[in-house]
């Protein structure tokens, strides 16, 4: 894959908004309901408490609509003026309609495009580098990309491989086009659909559609084979990060930040020494939030927004199921005065 490259306005992002639940869950209360304690699951992932959706009867939709409105109010922007609409998620609130389109009604986007992307943990890079290319071609001029999970509706609590990784939570940027060479610079996505047999949700599908059957072997929860997962992730993730750094002449010097999906602490830390960054180059919030898939790095930018400034080289990197894995280069293109 040859390096990105642009002869019109770039697509950057001008705004970051995200939304957790207020209900927050400990390594302590997770012992209610699987054999651990909370340095087992602190020094194997780096997660000391994460955000549940403690309501069912919100969705995924409902914490994308609070980023989205959000989003929508910091850039003093009315939902009409929304082009698109992507979302990003791993837990639709139906297989039908798009949640896209439930968000966009939600929000009242009358006159946005709305569809669902589905990339696991990569999901949000391969929505950021879609719009990217929608702005370039200039079919849209404001694109939203939301990252969203309810993952607590795939979590089987009695897994303790998976129970303590998952949180839930949305993230939304605002994309446009920028003359001033600001904004994603390249990107790098790769796939690799052999991986499919690690890590997935055996149930619900056209393959193996819902039944009693399948419900009473509790085939509708994620299920990760985690040594085999963590090998490919490691390799996957950092050697992308790396990869899309050396191809631009980028050195550990021009960086100012690593944004890496918050999967596990150790595959960031590997992540960053292959990209040669010290730890105070990288954004890292799973010790708060854990895994909340799609919705991570936009967490991660809203988090960081205010130390962020023009020209910032920014590195996304993601690692996800399928196995499908990608990283972005950016350039930040605005100060946040508020």
């Amino acid at each position: 894959m040859a390096p990105h490259t642009t002869l019109g306005p770039r697509a950057a992002i001008t705004g970051v908004h995200a939304w957790v639940p207020p209900h927050v869950v400990t390594n302590q209360d997770l012992t209610r309901y699987i054999d651990t304690t909370d340095e087992w699951i602190y020094t194997r992932s780096g997660i000391r408490e994460r955000r549940w959706l403690n309501d069912d009867t919100l969705a995924t939709s409902d914490m994308a609509v609070e980023a989205v409105r959000g989003l929508l109010i910091k850039k003093n922007l009315q939902p009409t003026d929304i082009d698109l609409l992507i979302c990003c998620t791993a837990t639709p609130d139906m297989l039908f309609p798009a949640t896209a389109n439930i968000i966009t009604d939600k929000v009242g986007a009358v006159n946005a495009v709305g569809y669902d992307l589905s990339a696991a943990c990569s999901g949000f890079l391969y929505g950021l580098s879609t719009a990217t290319a929608f702005i370039e071609s200039g079919r849209f001029r404001r694109i939203v990309v939301v990252g969203a999970d309810k993952m607590t509706s795939i979590l089987n609590l009695e897994d303790r491989a998976t129970a303590f990784l998952f949180g839930d939570g949305a993230g939304a940027v605002l994309v446009e086009p920028n003359t001033e060479g600001l904004g994603v610079m390249d990107f790098l996505l790769k796939s690799d659909g052999s991986g499919r047999n690690y890590l997935y949700q055996k149930g619900g599908g056209s393959l193996n559609p819902a039944s009693h059957r399948s419900v009473d072997a509790r085939e509708h929860y994620v299920h990760q084979e985690g040594k085999t997962v963590f090998k490919f992730a490691v390799t996957g993730m950092a050697d992308v990060a790396a990869e899309i750094m050396e191809r631009n002449g980028l050195t550990a010097e021009d960086i100012a930040w690593l944004v890496p999906h918050q999967a596990n602490k150790r595959i960031i830390d590997a992540t960053r020494d292959r990209a040669g960054l010290p730890e105070s180059k990288v954004m890292v919030n799973i010790d708060r939030y854990g895994n909340t898939t799609n919705a991570t790095i936009p967490l991660c930018l809203w988090e960081w927004e205010k130390q962020l400034h023009p020209g910032d080289n920014l590195i996304l990197a993601a690692f996800g199921g399928g196995f499908t894995w990608g990283s972005i280069w950016l350039k930040w293109a605005y100060e946040t005065t508020n």
